[in-house]
């Protein structure tokens, strides 16, 4: 166990995303834990003033705890480490890999872990080819159920599970509103489950599975951070080879993708007991009903010890 020393750690929350109140949720929850762990805690927005009071008193680490595109797509963890500053989660190449969906999905597929039938197409490439050439060709190779969503994004926001053929206009419409490249994949059919993963120091370690099961049948945007919406089972209601297969699955595609300190990787499990991989998150959410939380009590974790745990890894690492 880490040892009780007057830490100083800036948490960044908020930003401007999509997902700015999310982020706000999940930075109050960080900096709660760790101001209860003995921690002297710094909540700060990413605004303008950020940089210039990080340079001014240099925190032992950073906990990014930005949600969306400045905290996951690797800019603001780049500018850390070009400002010589330890922070908690992946460095900002792995972190560019896991942002973007389809990069992610190939790399993981290459670590030997299913991943859906997919295609990838930018804004451009549908309005220069025309809408109604580019849906009947995708509808002809890609027979519904499909999963259309942005390439780059979370929170499940612009996503849409297309059953009939004639709603994929209006999902491509909803994606490229978040992005300009759309992921359209084949729809695996189910047990949805999210893997936490961290590594204090001795490698990646999966924590329970969290089993997902959305009032609506999507776990969407107001699913996931709406409590009520969504009926979680810790662990997830799988046979202990099943588990142990997603456990594996897992941990392979936090490898395969560099990440570290802490992610969370997102799966369906078929009948036959098969995961594949959906996308991987450099920074899980960590609000009241988000799945990394459940899944640490569940697997027996003290939240402030695990979260400053995590911190301290962050230090040792910078220091390698």
């Amino acid at each position: 166990m880490a040892e009780l020393t007057r830490r100083h750690v800036v948490v960044v929350a908020g930003g401007i995303s999509h997902e700015r109140d999310i982020s706000l949720r999940s930075g109050r929850r960080v900096a709660d834990s760790l101001t209860g762990y003995g921690w002297q805690v710094d909540l700060r927005d990413a605004d303008a003033s950020l940089l210039p009071a990080l340079r001014e008193s240099p925190p032992d680490v950073v906990w990014p705890a930005l949600h969306g595109a400045s905290g996951e797509d690797g800019a603001l963890r780049g500018i850390l480490e070009a400002l010589d500053i330890p922070f908690v989660g992946s460095r900002s190449t792995s972190a560019r890999l896991a942002w973007d969906k389809p990069t992610a999905s190939a790399l993981v597929a290459r670590a030997g872990v299913r991943t859906p039938r997919s295609v990838t197409l930018s804004h451009d490439v549908f309005r220069e080819l025309g809408a109604v050439g580019v849906l009947d060709a995708i509808a002809a190779d890609h027979p519904v159920p499909l999963a259309v969503k942005p390439a780059r994004g979370g929170s499940a926001q612009g996503v849409t599970l297309v059953e009939d053929a004639h709603d994929l206009p209006r999902a491509m419409v909803s994606a490229y509103t978040y992005c300009d490249d759309v992921v359209v994949e084949q729809l695996i059919r189910g047990t949805e489950v999210a893997v936490g993963i961290i590594d204090t120091g001795d490698g990646p370690v999966a924590l329970a599975a969290v089993e997902i099961v959305p009032k609506s049948g999507t776990y969407g945007f107001d699913a996931r951070y709406n409590a009520g919406q969504t009926t979680f089972f810790t662990p997830a209601r799988l046979t202990d080879g099943f588990a142990r297969a997603t456990s594996e699955a897992a941990v392979a595609a936090h490898t395969a993708l560099g990440l570290r300190h802490v992610s969370r990787v997102d799966l369906i499990v078929d009948a036959a007991g098969t995961p594949w991989f959906l996308e991987a998150n450099v920074l899980p959410g960590l609000t009241e009903t988000s799945l990394v939380p459940q899944a640490l009590s569940a697997s027996g974790f003290d939240l402030g010890w695990t979260y400053a745990e995590l911190a301290e890894q962050a230090i040792r690492d910078h220091h390698v």
